[in-house]
C-alpha cells in the first residue's frame, strides 16, 4: 500500500547530465521518455548540464534508462510537489513565434518547390524539402504542447517517416534528371535562394532572443542556422552553373541537400523507437 501510494506522488527531481552540451542530447532525452506518462514536463538548463523531470516514475528508473543510453545522471534532488508547483516550460510562451518560424517555412516550401520543377533545378526543389522538414519539426512542437508523451513520440515518429519519403524522392529525382538530362535555370537559383536566404534570416531575428530558452527554440535557431548554409550553397550551385554552363553543381547541391534532410529523419526515428 504505501509502495502505491509513493508511485502515485508527483516529484521534481533535478538530474546532472555531464555529456548534456548541445541540443542533440536533449532532443534524445526528449524522445527517450516520450512515451513514458510517468513523466510529466521535463525542463532543461543546457549551460548547468541539468535536467528537471516532474514525475510520477521512481527516480532510480529514469536514471537507469538514461544509464542505457549513455547518458549517465545523477539525482542532485528529489522533493515532493504538487500538480501548482509545477514550473511551467517556455514551449507555451514560445508558441507564438513558433507558428510564425512555421508559417514562414511552409509559405517558402511552396514558394520554392514551383519554382524549383519551373527552372528544373534540383538544388531548390531540394531547399524547398527542407523548409517542409522544418515546418513539420515545429508543427509537431506545436501539436506537442499539452499533449501524452505517446501522443507526442507518435507524432514524431509519423514526421520522421514523411520526412525520409520527401528527401529519397528528391535524391530519385537528382537521379532522374541526371540519367535524362536538365537544364537548370541558374537566374531562378540564385533569384528564389537570395529569397530565401531573406526568409530564414527573418528566422533567425525572431528567435534571436530566444535561442538560450525552450529546448524547442534552441533547436529552431539550429534549423534555421543550417537553412542559411543550405540557401548560400544553392545560390553559389547557381553561380557555377551560370559560368560553368553545366548542370552538375545543381545536381551535387541537390544530392548535400536531400542527404542533410534524410539523416535527420534517420535520428528521429531512431531516437523515438529508443522509447
Amino acid at each position: 500500500m504505501q509502495s502505491q501510494n509513493q508511485e502515485s506522488n508527483l516529484f521534481k527531481s533535478v538530474v546532472l547530465i555531464k555529456k548534456m552540451d548541445c541540443p542533440s542530447e536533449i532532443k534524445q532525452i526528449e524522445a527517450l521518455f516520450g512515451s513514458n506518462d510517468g513523466i510529466r514536463q521535463i525542463n532543461f538548463d543546457l549551460g548547468k548540464r541539468e535536467v528537471t523531470f516532474y514525475h510520477t516514475t521512481p527516480i532510480q528508473e529514469i536514471l537507469g534508462s538514461l544509464e542505457r543510453v549513455s547518458l549517465n545522471g545523477e539525482a542532485l534532488e528529489t522533493n515532493t510537489i504538487s500538480e501548482n508547483d509545477i514550473e511551467r516550460s517556455e514551449a507555451s510562451v514560445e508558441t507564438g513565434t513558433l507558428k510564425i518560424l512555421l508559417f514562414i517555412n511552409f509559405g517558402m516550401f511552396l514558394f520554392e518547390i514551383v519554382f524549383g520543377f519551373l527552372s528544373e533545378s534540383t538544388g531548390l526543389i531540394a531547399d524547398s524539402i527542407d523548409m517542409l522538414a522544418d515546418s513539420l519539426v515545429y508543427g509537431v512542437s506545436l501539436y506537442a504542447v499539452g499533449k501524452a508523451g505517446s501522443i507526442k513520440n507518435k507524432a514524431a515518429v509519423a514526421s520522421g517517416y514523411f520526412q525520409m519519403a520527401l528527401a529519397l524522392g528528391v535524391l530519385f529525382e537528382v537521379a532522374r534528371r541526371y540519367i535524362y538530362g536538365s537544364e537548370p535555370l541558374s537566374t531562378y537559383m540564385i533569384g528564389i535562394s537570395i529569397l530565401a536566404l531573406a526568409a530564414n534570416l527573418a528566422c533567425l531575428v525572431l528567435i534571436h532572443k530566444h535561442k538560450d530558452g525552450g529546448v524547442h527554440m534552441k533547436a529552431s535557431w539550429i534549423f534555421s542556422a543550417n537553412d542559411v548554409i543550405a540557401n548560400i550553397g544553392v545560390i553559389i550551385a547557381g553561380a557555377l552553373v551560370a559560368f560553368t554552363g553545366s548542370r552538375y553543381p545543381d545536381l551535387v547541391i541537390g544530392i548535400l541537400i536531400s542527404i542533410i534532410v534524410l539523416n535527420g529523419a534517420i535520428r528521429i526515428l531512431k531516437i523515438s523507437k529508443e522509447t
